[in-house]
């Protein structure tokens, strides 16, 4: 009997420690504490960088704002970047993350992306005009400036560019390399591309070309993955369909992009049907 009360007392803790987590209610959290913790890019204008005051801003740090508001509690952003936005969420360091995250399934096993996503973009080359491009074809035999990682690099090298693709670590040395001519055209995010067009005199000579031989990839902010479906992943999902149909995104992309992609325009006119 001794033997059997042992074993029940073990199930029972057990069980206690399975379902603890499970159990918070990081909204309700949030709200005592009375500060909402966001983690955002500084790294990727407009969505998200700092000021000259060192403070950040952008879209998604806007986006932050907002729900800080709804909440009715203070906001406290934290950098991030792509190496450790979703670590920071799991190890608890911030409660929600907006960082220019794509949607795929193998981040869907570690975070909770939250339905309906907010944003998205496309694979474009921004082309030196002379070079004449049209599409991903015209890239043959032709020097590619691109980044390191970038999830088209082995389509665009394999179908298209073959050895004459060239992978800088970041931004400023794949621009340099564009204007020096050491390529024909930078292949990146068609978001930032068009926002870099609209800021900046230099690229008077070039043109954005969209390579649609690559889908649009859906960005998905995210809670921690056991609180997906809890109230503060509804809290979320709902909070993402109003500002798509309330075309507050449509506002906001227009505000630091200054124009509005074709996805978000789509997106917001299926969430106000």
């Amino acid at each position: 009997m001794r033997g059997f009360l042992k074993t029940i007392l073990a199930a029972a803790i057990g069980a206690a420690f399975a379902t603890g987590p499970a159990l918070a209610d990081p909204m309700a959290e949030i709200k005592k504490k009375g500060v909402l913790v966001v983690g955002v890019k500084t790294d990727y204008p407009p969505w998200g960088t700092r000021d000259a005051s060192g403070n950040i801003v952008g879209m998604e740090a806007d986006m932050a704002a907002d729900v800080a508001k709804r909440l009715g509690v203070k906001l406290e952003l934290v950098s991030v970047v792509s190496s450790n936005r979703m670590q920071f969420l799991q190890q608890g360091k911030i409660d929600l993350m907006i960082a220019t995250m794509s949607d795929t399934p193998e981040r869907r096993k570690v975070v909770g992306i939250i339905d309906p996503v907010y944003y998205a973009s496309g694979v474009a080359i921004l082309a030196n005009k002379r070079a004449a491009i049209k599409n991903a074809g015209d890239l043959k035999g032709k020097p590619v400036c691109a980044l390191q990682g970038a999830f088209y690099n082995n389509d665009l090298q394999s179908k298209y560019t073959g050895r004459d693709l060239v992978a800088f670590k970041g931004v400023p040395e794949a621009e340099q390399a564009l204007l020096d001519g050491r390529c024909v055209g930078f292949v990146y995010d068609d978001v930032v591309l068009v926002w870099k067009k609209a800021q900046e005199a230099k690229w008077g000579d070039f043109e954005i070309v969209q390579l649609n031989e690559w889908q649009p990839v859906p960005w998905g902010l995210a809670v921690r993955i056991e609180d997906l479906n809890g109230p503060w992943g509804k809290f979320m999902s709902d909070t993402v369909g109003d500002w798509l149909k309330s075309g507050a995104l449509l506002d906001l992309e227009k505000k630091w992009v200054g124009g509005n992609t074709a996805w978000l325009s789509e997106a917001t006119a299926k969430a106000k049907k």
